[in-house]
């Protein structure tokens, strides 16, 4: 007869079972019967749970100085989050896997780091957390462990580049004013021409409209007098009218003066 006791798995953690030192089984939460001592000569294999969290934890990553691709010495702060997803590989894989996690992304930062400028740093700090989670997730998923984010908390730099920092941000931002400045007068400038260009073809336009109106009244005029006169020459008569016309206007006008000249005939003149 084999007394047993109960182990409890609670939520939130997986239990590895071991007998004899030998894996079993991953126990998921429940209550669970296990051996407690043999009785009467029998055997009983000794078992032992081994609880592993499988929660979503945090752990801190505290720089050491690392020189960056120009050779500046920045202190970085990074916030690690992870959880187990294969338990036993976390548990017989390494011999502790939240040191190995410490490990892993601390060497990562100093890769990442040491490709960077300052620069590029201070001004893409998102990018310092990504290349550190894509070099950290393939190696931990080998020894069971997810890792989730691995964000940049703090850049540490000596007292002299909290200066340097400034300037090369005010820079940043003076540059980024001049460029917006520079397109908007570039804008204007090519609104300015376009009105000026759309008023000059405008003004040629009209300039042109008026030329045609009035090349076509003098046209107009040369027609009329030109089918005026042809009507006189076939037709002397209508001269002969016009001309009387013409007298007889000039003739209710006091101020007019006109002079009629009479030819002169060699017969009506008397010889001596």
């Amino acid at each position: 007869m084999t007394d047993r006791h109960e182990i409890i798995v609670h939520s939130g953690f997986r239990g590895l079972r071991y007998a004899d030192g030998r894996f079993e089984q991953v126990l998921e939460p429940g209550r669970y019967e296990l051996p407690k001592r043999r009785l009467f000569g029998a055997r009983v294999p000794r078992v032992a749970v081994v609880p592993i969290d499988v929660r979503e934890r945090e752990l801190n990553i505290k720089g050491q100085e690392i020189l960056t691709a120009d050779k500046v010495a920045v202190r970085v702060n990074i916030v690690t989050h992870f959880r187990v997803i294969d338990p036993r590989a976390a548990v017989e894989q390494v011999a502790d896997y939240s040191d190995r996690i410490y490990s892993d992304v601390q060497l990562a930062a100093r890769r990442s780091l040491a490709s960077m400028t300052l620069e590029a740093i201070l001004t893409n700090r998102n990018q310092l957390s990504e290349d550190i989670l894509r070099d950290v997730e393939g190696v931990s998923a080998g020894y069971g462990v997810q890792i989730i984010r691995a964000d940049v908390k703090d850049l540490v730099f000596p007292g002299n580049l909290q200066e340097i920092m400034n300037r090369v941000l005010t820079a940043q931002r003076m540059a980024e004013a001049q460029m917006v400045e520079a397109r908007t007068r570039a804008d204007r400038e090519a609104l300015e021409a376009t009105s000026k260009a759309e008023s000059t073809r405008l003004a040629a336009e009209a300039d042109a409209e008026a030329k045609r109106i009035r090349t076509d009244a003098e046209v107009d005029a040369l027609q009329r007098l030109a089918a005026g006169a042809e009507a006189y020459a076939q037709h002397p008569a209508l001269l002969r009218l016009r001309e009387l016309e013409t007298l007889g206007a000039l003739g209710s006008n006091a101020a007019a003066r006109l002079y009629i000249g009479f030819e002169k005939h060699s017969d009506q003149l008397g010889t001596d």
